[in-house]
């Protein structure tokens, strides 16, 4: 997994880019009409229901704009909210409130949206030892605060991207002539590059399960796909082996039934690629 101050950086990065993007030669609206020497105070005001994030996100944003604004927050991230709830007050600049204004809200409506699907995942596992995993199937350029997000709604991150940890799906044990030779092959590889990333390997039957159990050195499996029988049947053939993983197509109605099946964890894209943004905005006081 990625270090926290890599973690920071993307983050930084995001930031940058983003008020590069919407800002350019300057915000003409604000720079038209509002006296430079302007002071204001803005609210964030939220219009919804669920579970609040980017918070820190968005004292970042402003620091970064201004790091004479003050943000006097009212809420931390991860707290359920409702309509009419105020998160934070910002002030500053009111030219620079403004310049900051859309990334954040834009940042924080998705951010918040993304942790309230998690957590109401998190709740639907209550009483099992199973943990809810994120994907890669995130908004490109954004993936630091959808991962984020997922951890302040309570679940957890898979890997980062591509390179903090090997994963051999269908299409690279394919490639690679068999799942023994994928292994084989990576294990390899992480022994001649001096990498210690740690391996997960996908399989599509119980069938690729027992020839993946006669590699060593394997992280976890990903049991794709798989009924709930079949789930059990493969949980019970890996024991203490190796992590056991769920994934395809899991969905509200029956990730209860695959935690209980035993698996360690459960991933699914819906966390990051499915969800409608909360509604909020920031307001003049």
């Amino acid at each position: 997994m990625i270090t926290q101050e890599q973690f920071q950086k993307e983050v930084d990065l995001i930031i940058e880019n983003a008020i590069r993007e919407d800002v350019g030669d300057g915000d003409h609206s604000s720079l038209s009409c509002i006296p430079e020497s302007a002071f204001g105070k803005a609210k964030l005001l939220v219009k919804d229901e669920g579970v609040i994030a980017g918070i820190d996100f968005a004292k970042q944003v402003f620091a970064y704009v201004d790091p004479q604004m003050e943000v006097e927050v009212l809420l931390s991230d991860g707290a359920e909210v409702k309509y009419g709830d105020i998160a934070f007050y910002v002030t500053g600049s009111s030219q620079n409130i403004l310049k900051a204004e859309r990334l954040v809200l834009n940042a924080m409506q998705r951010m918040s949206a993304i942790a309230t699907k998690t957590r109401s995942f998190v709740d639907l596992l209550e009483g099992t030892s199973t943990k809810i995993l994120d994907t890669r199937k995130t908004t490109p350029g954004i993936r630091a605060l959808e991962k984020w997000a997922v951890k302040i709604g309570g679940g957890e991150n898979h890997r980062f991207a591509l390179y903090d940890m090997i994963m051999l799906k269908d299409n690279h044990i394919d490639f690679a002539g068999g799942i023994t030779k994928a292994i084989e092959k990576t294990k390899a590889y992480l022994k001649k590059t001096h990498r210690d990333l740690k391996i997960i390997v996908e399989a599509r039957n119980l069938t690729e399960i027992e020839e993946i159990l006669q590699s060593e050195g394997v992280y976890r499996i990903l049991i794709d796909n798989f009924n709930y029988e079949d789930t059990r049947t493969a949980v019970a053939l890996i024991g203490e082996t190796c992590l056991t993983e769920s994934s395809g197509g899991i969905n509200e109605r029956t990730i209860r039934a695959y935690a209980e099946c035993g698996v360690d964890y459960i991933s699914s894209g819906a966390l990051t690629h499915s969800v409608h943004n909360m509604d909020l905005s920031l307001k003049a006081v």
